[in-house]
């Protein structure tokens, strides 16, 4: 797998980590960058340059990128990913359309949301293995076309944990839970990065799943993540009196020193919308007015934006295992076209008011009435 794209997924992966609110949330950075990586070389200026840089990607190599990315991971035991691009029937596409959007990627919307929602939830499930289940943009006739990728990772533990119910009796964990345990003697599982304690839980296959406690945890993890051979290892942090953060020193009755590692089994399912932080992600260009000439001209010839950006998203750290699935869709929208706007007269019925039906031709009135206040409350 390419070492730089690795790098630049870790890079935007960390960046919209520093951005999270402190609550249960996951993000998956591996499902939005080769997104962003193809919209970079379909985009026109300067939005090209902006989805450039979000990604850390050449926009004239992007799309090859992207695909590679998604052909290397399928090499994977533990993991899948698939990449979709579905169009509009109505769209025109530029010639240089395939050369930024594979022909086997691309599928057809055919305008009628209830038949394209029905096709791309099911795209979303079976690339997901039914975790999720749902396309997570709207599909309104409004929109001309949508990229999409599917995640799912599988891992079953080389160790598993046990399980029990765990009273915690203060602080802001305070109540029962259902707890994992499990002990073993690879000491240098755990590593201290300076205020940070990572441990790794190997699966058993090619994936592992890291903990990390400490500072600013979620960035300082995704860092630590890139140098596994760094850090302090256990095996020497068992001889400190203030080994790090999580940790500390208690006694055994083996023959030698083990680790012990306990943490809550947690499973936590987010929905993110990305143009909350459109910047974050070189968006901020090609969700705007693209005015007569659009920003995406190797797409399409009609002015096109991106109108949403979403990422549904899951994780489930269990006694057997961990589980993921991520589905991030990207919808593109046919941009606005200006019209000339003219005075209008309004009114608004905010206050109680009157009504009657009556036969058209002898004017008779068949019902009359008044409302006094609005009747039907909203959703």
């Amino acid at each position: 797998m390419d070492a730089d794209v690795v790098r630049a997924v870790n890079d935007l992966t960390t960046r919209w980590a520093r951005t999270l609110p402190a609550e249960n949330t996951v993000v998956a950075g591996l499902g939005l960058w080769p997104l962003l990586a193809l919209l970079a070389t379909g985009a026109d200026e300067p939005g090209r340059a902006e989805l450039a840089a979000a990604t850390g990607v050449d926009p004239a190599t992007g799309s090859t990128d992207a695909i590679r990315l998604i052909e290397a991971i399928e090499a994977s035991a533990d993991l899948n990913a698939a990449l979709g691009v579905w169009v509009s029937e109505q769209l025109k596409l530029a010639e240089s359309f395939d050369s930024v959007m594979p022909a086997p990627l691309v599928g057809l919307l055919t305008g009628n949301p209830a038949v394209d929602k029905a096709k791309l939830d099911a795209w979303a499930a079976e690339h997901t293995d039914d975790l999720i289940r749902e396309m997570p943009v709207n599909l309104d006739g409004d929109v001309m076309m949508v990229l999409a990728s599917a995640l799912l990772l599988r891992t079953t533990w080389v160790r598993p944990f046990t399980e029990q119910v765990r009273r915690v009796s203060t602080g802001a964990w305070a109540g029962s839970w259902h707890w994992l345990e499990r002990t073993d003697f690879d000491l240098d599982s755990v590593r201290r990065y300076d205020d940070l304690t990572v441990v790794t839980v190997r699966g058993d296959a090619d994936v592992d799943v890291l903990l990390g406690i400490g500072d600013d945890a979620l960035p300082a993890l995704l860092d630590a993540a890139g140098r596994p051979n760094d850090g302090v290892p256990g095996s020497q942090l068992i001889a400190e009196d203030e080994p790090g953060p999580g940790l500390s020193i208690g006694r055994n009755t083996a023959s030698r020193p083990d680790v012990k590692v306990s943490l809550p089994s947690f499973s936590i399912e987010v929905e993110h919308d990305l143009l909350a932080a459109r910047e974050l992600f070189g968006l901020t260009a090609v969700t705007s007015d693209p005015g007569a000439h659009g920003h995406f001209s190797a797409l399409s010839p009609t002015p096109l934006q991106v109108g949403q950006a979403k990422q549904k998203v899951l994780a489930r750290f269990f006694a057997a295992g961990f589980e993921a699935a991520a589905v991030t869709a990207i919808a593109m929208t046919r941009a606005a076209m200006v019209t000339r706007q003219e005075r209008r007269l309004e009114l608004t019925l905010d206050r109680p008011f009157a009504f009657t039906a009556v036969l058209r031709d002898s004017r008779l009135p068949i019902v009359a009435g008044r409302v006094e206040r609005p009747t039907e409350p909203g959703a």
